[in-house]
């Protein structure tokens, strides 16, 4: 296993007499053994990070180390470092056996018989066994990935590169690999850096979770901390499906303000905001209560609103709501039910904000002034 640390990364790119800054001062250490995802829109620079990570892109700025060891000039074969691409990169006319085995045939003394060893143990490890004198043009696309991850696994490198390597998959394999992947790692206890735009895919198989945007770093931590606590307004849209609602307003004395609601806020949260005047509201779907009738007991933080869609997903309904009269959709809602409750469309409902639920952020530079108060445990945040 191998710490891996970046210190004020950057990486710019000339374009004629324009320069294009793709990565921006990023800082990040990855622990020994650790799943680190990096996740972020496209063009954000999570890839190119990863390519700076492997050598394949040079540094314009800072310093990227493994171990005690500086990497910056050190090539791309020597680093010790495995990366698993997106297009999975398979030799067309090499059985898998041989794409497999030929990264060690021509980067290490290794004899024969202990690379076809290696290679047989590790096709086993993936339940490819069976597929080793396939070529890739006869291998579905789960069995290409598998292919593809066993030749970087029988490199036994210090850490993996995987940029976006189930994107290529249906719903139903992605799925499934994303399982394979977490145990896969977990057994082998290799620290992992892995790319995804696909904030589902960082929840679910990350220990911690680094958010990118526009070539800068937005916040680092575990899923649950970043889904909870996001640090920016950036964050708190990104992470999460559906994404957090968002109220624009001011406050008003120790209240909240739209054209439409006025929300009174706790004297913890009026403390958070501080001077802060232009603000924006934010709550997650499933925090936003549709209640049954004679349920109200906090009237203030009560509104009526209309179910303009409702979306039922079986476990779950998300229903889009509106409050009455005209509206740009700026103040439209979203909110997550049981799938067994049944809500109508058009139909008019009471809708109510829990007080401890509500996230603040300051309009002007998406600052989190205060977020929702939860009790999480390491455990829970996996730290």
């Amino acid at each position: 296993m191998a710490h891996l640390a970046l210190e004020h990364v950057t990486k710019v790119f000339e374009d004629g007499e324009d320069e294009i800054v793709a990565v921006d001062d990023v800082s990040v250490e990855i622990r020994d053994g650790e799943f680190l995802v990096l996740v972020g829109p496209s063009g954000c620079g999570k890839s190119t990070t990863l390519r700076m990570i492997a050598g394949l892109e040079t540094i314009t700025d800072g310093e990227i180390r493994l171990g005690e060891t500086v990497l910056n000039d050190v090539r791309t074969q020597d680093r010790d470092i495995a990366m698993v691409f997106q297009s999975y990169a398979l030799y067309p006319h090499l059985t898998a056996r041989r794409n497999m085995s030929f990264g060690l045939e021509e980067s290490t003394d290794l004899a024969d018989t202990d690379i076809d060893e290696r290679v047989t143990e590790v096709a086993s490890m993936m339940g490819i066994s069976d597929l080793l004198d396939r070529k890739p043009g006869q291998l579905s696309g789960g069995q290409q990935q598998r292919v593809a991850l066993g030749r970087a696994i029988v490199r036994d490198p210090e850490v993996f590169l995987m940029d976006e390597p189930l994107s290529n998959l249906d719903a139903k394999l992605r799925a499934e690999m994303r399982t394979e992947l977490q145990q896969l790692q977990e057994q082998l206890g290799v620290t992992t850096v892995y790319v995804t735009h696909d904030q589902t895919e960082a929840m679910t198989m990350a220990d911690r979770i680094a958010v990118m945007n526009d070539g800068r770093l937005q916040q680092v931590g575990p899923p649950l901390e970043l889904y909870h606590a996001p640090e920016n307004l950036f964050v708190a849209e990104f992470i999460g499906e559906p994404s957090m609602n968002f109220l624009s307003g001011r406050r008003e004395g120790s209240s909240f303000v739209t054209d439409r609601i006025e929300y009174p806020f706790t004297e913890t949260i009026a403390d958070a905001v501080g001077d802060a005047e232009d603000v924006i509201l934010g709550v997650r779907p499933e925090d936003v209560e549709i209640l049954a009738a004679g349920d109200g007991s906090d009237p203030a933080r009560e509104f009526e609103m209309t179910a303009t869609v409702v979306e039922p997903m079986g476990n779950e309904n998300v229903v889009h709501l509106e409050f009455p009269g005209e509206t740009t959709g700026t103040e439209d809602l979203v909110a997550i039910t049981e799938g067994l409750r049944e809500i109508e469309e058009n139909e008019s409902v009471t809708v109510h904000l829990p007080e401890e639920t509500i996230h603040v952020f300051d309009t002007a530079t998406g600052e989190a002034l205060h977020t929702r108060q939860l009790e999480l445990d390491a455990q829970a945040l996996r730290l």
